[in-house]
This record gives structure tokens, C-alpha cells and sequence, in this order.
């Protein structure tokens, strides 16, 4: 019988901050894995330290948080920082943690933390699910390695954030702590784990064929138009007011999206800066996108109210809650930190839909600056501004 536990705090001093957390998270549990997620403002080294005294060995994963987490208790957030953890105890559980500094070769390195997952989980075969966390960079390369050494496993994941976009976030796997890596939870269990994995965003008319990419992520030109130029018309806008950080804010409720070849999973792809000079080719007027695009594939401009994003929360938690075939026992909900910072002020009614529907059964939402997962017969995939709502059963 699977069980789960969260605790958080916003102690000021980061190790007693972890130690708190950990104690509450792990009272009257025998603790097989750590979920732990914190604010970027946190010595995050002394934050883990001090969740180590209370984890009795057992592995601890996770990331930075955009601004704050939420459990069922309510939204945690400080200016001296905050953290949460979701413990999980089973005795047919299994756990195998790895993590990898970003290095020259990514999908490599995606293999190296596969195969010693496997090995610290005791195991010699692929697992039931797996976790993913990295850095807002190479998430699709590390992904392939990962899945180079197991195969097809069903995932679940997002990438670490800050509070600014300005790169201080954090990946971290028991002692490791870096700002530019991946780290993966292998699960070996027979209870049920099932994922809802979502942009819940209305696709328009507005489409093109994308036809140059500069870096993988770089939208450089659509049906021939440059990328920036083409979206502007789109949704009514002027390609200069959508410069730099511009295009970040605007697109949230606009973004753009790619259909998996079955069609039953659009993914969303978030402009984030218009003609950024770091990225910039020979054509003006470039997307940097949050993630990959391939040239001769179609891009939809997508829509969403503020309204319908907060309201996507509580059917998508209600959505991964009927594919269960047990009674829940703890829901780790990955919300995108674009979204939050659409949401804006009213974060508060997606707290109230998420307790409405958890109906008492533990949650964490963390907010990340990337967020992975699958859709039936769709591949894993790396998205932004969407959600990835993962719920585990109790048998």
C-alpha cells in the first residue's frame, strides 16, 4: 500500500528551513523517496543537508520553484525562501535516483543517468515510470538518451525555475546541486501511476509551416514570413512591441503549438524573446522558443483566458484522477511558471480548485519553466506552459 506525506517550511535559516520539512514529510513514514522542491533564494545545499537528517538514507530529487509552491495546507512562499516535500513510502516500492552535470553531449549523458538509475534501484531491467528534472536547455537530448537505454517508460517531469528568468535555478539529486543538468527517479512498483499531460489551450486558424530554424530553438521563418512578423499578424500585434522579454508575456495566452502525428496531444511551444541577439541569424525577427521545433512541420497559434488557464487546473486533476483503477494516494502537480505569471494575482483560485478536487488526498504543485510528459499513444515530450499532473495509486 502506497502512502504519502508532505511537509513544508519558510524557516529562515535554510538548513533548519529542510529539516523542518523533512521531519513533517517523513513523521510515522519509512520514506523510500524525497520529492523536494525550494525557492531559488535558498542556500540550497544547506536546505538538503538539512532534509538528509530525517530522510533515514532515502534519496531526495527535485528543483527550484518559480515563486512558490502549493500543498493541501495552501500556497507556501516567503522572502526568505520556502520548501516542500512529497515523501513517498511503500514497501514494494523501488527507487533509483541518478543525476549528470550538462556536458558536451547530451543524449550521452541522458544514457549515463539511465543506467545508473537502474543500478542504484537495485534492478537490472527498465522501470514501471520515471521522473525527469533538468535545466531549461537540452531536455529533449537528455530525454532520447534516457530512453536509448530503457525504452518507451512512461515519464513525468518539468525543469527547475527561478523567479526572474535570469538562470539562477537549481537541479538537485541527494548531494548534487547544479544549475545545468539532469536528474531522473526510477520507479519500480506494481501500484498505478498515470499522468495528464496538457496545454488545455484552444487552437485558431492561424497555422503555417515552419520553414528555417536556427539552434533547434530558434524560429526563424514561417511559410517563408519571418517568424516574428508572421505571429504578430496573427494575433493583431506589431512585431516591435514584441521585443525581447515582450514576447514572453504576450504569448501566455497565445502561444504557439505542435500536434504529435496521432494528433491526440498538442504541444505547446512558448515564444519567450522576439529577435533575441543571442540567437539572431541573418533574418530579422526571430521567435526563441522554449523548446524544439523541426522545418517542414506545422505550427498553430493557440488561446486561452486567463479564466479558462485557471480553470484547466481543477479538469486536468479530475482528468488523471479517473485514469486510476485504485484510490489515490498523492498527486505531484507540475504547473508551468508562464502560466502562473498569466494568472497573475488570482493564483489563489487555482489553489482553491486544486483542494476542491483533491478532495484531502496530499498534493505539491511546483512551478517550472518546462514540463514533460505524454498523451495516450503520443511519445514522452518536453513542453511549455502546460501542465503535467501525475497521480499515484494506492495499490
Amino acid at each position: 500500500m502506497l502512502k504519502t506525506k508532505i511537509g513544508y517550511s519558510t524557516l529562515k535559516d535554510s538548513f533548519a528551513q529542510g529539516k523542518e520539512t523533512a521531519k513533517n514529510a517523513t513523521t510515522s513514514m519509512r520514506p523510500k523517496l524525497g520529492m523536494l522542491y525550494c525557492s531559488c533564494l535558498n542556500d540550497v545545499e544547506e536546505t538538503i543537508r538539512g532534509a538528509k537528517t530525517y530522510m533515514k538514507g532515502a534519496p531526495i530529487i527535485g528543483c527550484t520553484s518559480s515563486g512558490m509552491i502549493m500543498t493541501n495546507d495552501g500556497i507556501i512562499t516567503s522572502e526568505d525562501g520556502f520548501s516542500g516535500m512529497m515523501t513517498f513510502d511503500d514497501r514494494n516500492l523501488k527507487v533509483g535516483v541518478a543525476s549528470h552535470k550538462a556536458g558536451k553531449n547530451a543524449r550521452e549523458i541522458g544514457r549515463k543517468v539511465a543506467r545508473a538509475a537502474v543500478e542504484n534501484a537495485g534492478e537490472n531491467y527498465s522501470p514501471n515510470y520515471f521522473y525527469m528534472v533538468a535545466s531549461p536547455k537540452e531536455e529533449e537530448d537528455y530525454l532520447m538518451g534516457i530512453q536509448d537505454v530503457i525504452g518507451r517508460v512512461p515519464m513525468f517531469g518539468g525543469s527547475a525555475a527561478d523567479d526572474t528568468v535570469e538562470g539562477n535555478w537549481k537541479v538537485f539529486c541527494n548531494d548534487e546541486v547544479f544549475s545545468d543538468g539532469v536528474a531522473v527517479a526510477f520507479f519500480y512498483t506494481d501500484s498505478d501511476i498515470v499522468t495528464s499531460y496538457t496545454g488545455a489551450y484552444n487552437e485558431t486558424d492561424n497555422y503555417g509551416l515552419i520553414t528555417e530554424v536556427a539552434n533547434n530553438r530558434t524560429l526563424v521563418k514561417i511559410d517563408g514570413v519571418s517568424a516574428l512578423k508572421k505571429y504578430a499578424d496573427w494575433i493583431g500585434a506589431k512585431p516591435s512591441d514584441l521585443k525581447g522579454q515582450n514576447l514572453l508575456v504576450a504569448s501566455i495566452t497565445k502561444p504557439l503549438g505542435v500536434k504529435d502525428p496521432l494528433g491526440n496531444l498538442t504541444v505547446v511551444r512558448h515564444p519567450m524573446f522576439g529577435d533575441d541577439m543571442g540567437t539572431r541569424t541573418t533574418a530579422d525577427d526571430t521567435i526563441n522558443l522554449g523548446n524544439k521545433v523541426v522545418e517542414k512541420t506545422a505550427i498553430v497559434q493557440l488561446e486561452a483566458t486567463v479564466d479558462e488557464l485557471i480553470k484547466s487546473t481543477k479538469a486536468t486533476l479530475r482528468d488523471v484522477k479517473s485514469q486510476l483503477t485504485t484510490e489515490p494516494a498523492g498527486y505531484v502537480l507540475i504547473h508551468c511558471g508562464g502560466r502562473k505569471l498569466g494568472i497573475g494575482d488570482r493564483i489563489d483560485e487555482v489553489y482553491k480548485n486544486l483542494v476542491e478536487e483533491a478532495k484531502g488526498v496530499p498534493f505539491i504543485t511546483i512551478f517550472t519553466f518546462g514540463e514533460y510528459g505524454y498523451d495516450e499513444h503520443s511519445a514522452n515530450i518536453c513542453g511549455g506552459l502546460m501542465l503535467s499532473f501525475t497521480a499515484f495509486g494506492e495499490e
